[in-house]
């Protein structure tokens, strides 16, 4: 019996996973393995270190858009001519990494974690279980075009939700038979298209996250223990917006303490409460 942590991407809105991990570990639930995509990836690495979630939250709300995503306009303007194949730095997240990871490599992590990338030649998924942590996670990160991919090993890397975002597939592979999944949402109440390529960019990588994840609940529910966390709904936060972290792990954690609280849901009503439309609240 082996009990996964599932931790989805979904850039800014990787806060709320804060809360709902906190609801969890309140709950008394604790992983045998976690498994994290992109900015799950990040969060993964702290809840597989032990490190204490209020710490994590406190790194959340510090946080703001200059601090991950770094604009420079002659970066900008290489990667539309050519000169370079993306638009930002990963320096932020990378600061981020060093000054707050507690291991160096993904296999000396007390708990076992695993990263999933993709393979920027061949678009296949790759979960890595073993490597230097940090260039791992930035590498899981590297949404296409917005943050450069990472080379490990003589291979390219990028962001791991290109092609499997809440990879329940990675953690059932491993042997787990109750997986836990935390899924950020997205911005479903927005009241206009984001301005900026950035955040137009990052607003669709999070569509990409919930339409993954619905395949995958479609493809695992009544297969294995699989528990869904209901994602935070309406959620009217602009991508780039790195300001409202307090707001999403509040939040967040209210709906997820609600939830454990009310008992065991069968798949048919965890299948709507992980895609429910942003004007109707989680019904069981």
């Amino acid at each position: 019996m082996a009990t996964a942590f599932v931790l989805s991407g979904g850039a800014n809105l990787g806060a709320a996973q804060v809360g709902m991990l906190t609801a969890v570990a309140e709950a008394g639930v604790q992983p045998d393995l976690v498994v994290g995509t992109s900015v799950g990836a990040l969060n993964g690495a702290w809840v597989a270190a032990g490190a204490p979630l209020e710490d994590l939250g406190a790194v959340w709300r510090s946080l703001r858009r200059s601090s991950v995503f770094p604009t420079n306009p002659l970066r900008g303007l290489l990667g539309f001519v050519g000169r370079t194949d993306h638009l930002v730095s990963n320096s932020g997240l990378r600061r981020i990494l060093h000054d707050d990871l507690a291991f160096e490599r993904l296999e000396d992590a007390p708990i076992q974690l695993h990263v999933v990338v993709t393979d920027v030649l061949t678009g296949a998924g790759v979960m890595l279980s073993s490597g230097p942590a940090e260039d791992s996670i930035l590498a899981s990160a590297a949404i296409p075009g917005v943050l450069p991919p990472v080379s490990l090993d003589g291979r390219a890397y990028m962001d791991g939700g290109v092609v499997n975002n809440s990879p329940i597939s990675h953690a059932v592979e491993l042997g787990a038979d109750t997986v836990w999944v935390f899924a950020t949402g997205y911005s479903c109440a927005l009241q206009e298209r984001p301005r900026s390529a950035l955040g137009m960019a990052l607003h669709a990588t999070t569509l990409i996250v919930q339409q993954r994840l619905l395949l995958d609940l479609v493809r695992y529910a009544g297969v294995i223990d699989l528990r869904v966390i209901p994602p935070l709904c309406p959620v009217a936060v602009s991508p780039t917006d790195f300001s409202q972290a307090d707001e999403l792990i509040t939040r967040s954690y209210a709906l997820a303490a609600d939830w454990l609280d009310q008992g065991p849901v069968d798949p048919g009503t965890m299948l709507s409460q992980a895609v429910h439309p942003h004007d109707v609240a989680p019904r069981r």
